[in-house]
């Protein structure tokens, strides 16, 4: 098995938050305390260490008490980028991934893309969620080798951007969760305060 300190946790907060008027979503207010710092909170118990990728406000980030480290490729390329920041500053064997703007994710996440990378023998772990619709990848949740950044680097530089066709390139696992609602993000204000009242 995997113990918890031998995996970083990775916040990723460092979109352009375009869907919402271009703010910086990490640092909206949910229940009293930014998105991203909620995120982190979440995601502490579950992992041995916790950093942030951020490419705004990195003082207000830097608040939090964590490393902050914002992307290695310009111009907000989309989460791969995150991915690559947490992967040169990781140093332990595995790094998980979570986005800053889903708040209630499950308590439990880790251990079970742990649980599943271990038993079927796979390098990365994914989240799923099963719905009305059937299931559905959530592929910014995602446990990693550490082992995997020469890969990436050399995929993001030939100009790819797409998570799902990184991870199709090694053994991915996928971890179907059955809460859905625990998956539901804030991608504009609207939804935002939608999550904070039903979260209430």
């Amino acid at each position: 098995m995997i113990e918890r300190d031998q995996i970083t946790g990775l916040v990723l907060a460092g979109g352009r938050g375009s869907r919402m008027g271009g703010v910086d979503k990490g640092l909206q207010n949910y229940l009293g305390i930014p998105l991203a710092l909620h995120s982190m909170l979440r995601l502490s118990p579950q992992v041995g260490h916790v950093m942030i990728n951020a490419n705004r406000n990195l003082g207000a980030y830097d608040s939090f008490g964590v490393p902050v480290w914002p992307d290695a490729i310009a111009d907000y390329p989309g989460p791969l980028a995150g991915f690559l920041a947490g992967l040169a500053h990781c140093e332990t064997p595995y790094l998980v991934t979570v986005p800053c703007d889903t708040p209630n994710f499950p308590t439990d996440l880790v251990t079970r893309l742990v649980t599943e990378l271990v038993a079927r023998n796979a390098r990365i772990a994914m989240a799923a969620t099963r719905g009305a619709d059937g299931v559905q990848v959530q592929p910014v949740f995602c446990l990693m080798e550490c082992s995997l950044m020469d890969s990436l680097v050399e995929f993001t530089q030939s100009g790819q951007r797409k998570i799902d066709r990184w991870t199709a390139m090694h053994r991915c696992v996928e971890v179907v969760f059955d809460d859905e609602a625990a998956f539901a993000n804030a991608n504009t204000l609207q939804e935002l305060h939608q999550l904070q009242s039903t979260t209430r």
